[in-house]
């Protein structure tokens, strides 16, 4: 791991499974309009947000109740001089016990402070992990993205840039 790839944690009281569980419902804590399926090694789905951000990724790596690693096929940012960064990384879910507790620890390779998405990724990132998904693990329900309907602070602020 680079140092510099974005990481953030959470430990729950939820068991390995039910952490593995809510890591692979992206519908439920990422957004609700996730296109393909989301769970088994090498399944595709496709994420968009109006016309600011889409990707493809392919879920390279899957190991239950362990490891989720996902490959950005194609990434379109439509606000980066770089439309694709993204293209290329990797978001990694690690699950392990920790202390009688369930440790998800997210690190999304390649996903380095010389982006010019970086701020506005990691604290969309940061939002989704440590508030949505955090919240569908201990709750069942998250806080994902509705039709169209931006979750974070950036997504607000870039919805009304368009």
């Amino acid at each position: 791991m680079n140092a510099k790839d974005f990481t953030t944690t959470i430990l729950v009281d939820q068991s390995p499974q039910e952490v593995f569980n809510a890591v692979t419902n992206v519908h439920g804590w990422w957004s609700e309009e996730i296109e393909g399926n989301t769970a088994k090694q090498n399944d595709e789905f496709d994420y968009h947000f109006e016309d600011i951000h889409r990707c493809q990724i392919k879920l390279t790596e899957v190991i239950p109740n362990q490891k989720i690693v996902w490959f950005i096929e194609n990434n379109y940012f439509k606000f980066t001089e770089d439309k694709t960064e993204w293209t290329g990384t990797n978001p990694t879910f690690e699950i392990s016990q920790k202390e009688g507790k369930t440790e998800l620890r997210f690190t999304h390779y390649g996903l380095v402070p010389e982006y010019e998405c970086f701020d506005i990724c990691r604290d969309s990132w940061t939002n989704y992990i440590q508030n949505s998904l955090k919240k569908l693990i201990t709750t069942g329900k998250g806080e994902p993205n509705g039709k169209d309907k931006p979750r974070t602070e950036n997504e607000r602020n870039l919805s009304a840039n368009r």
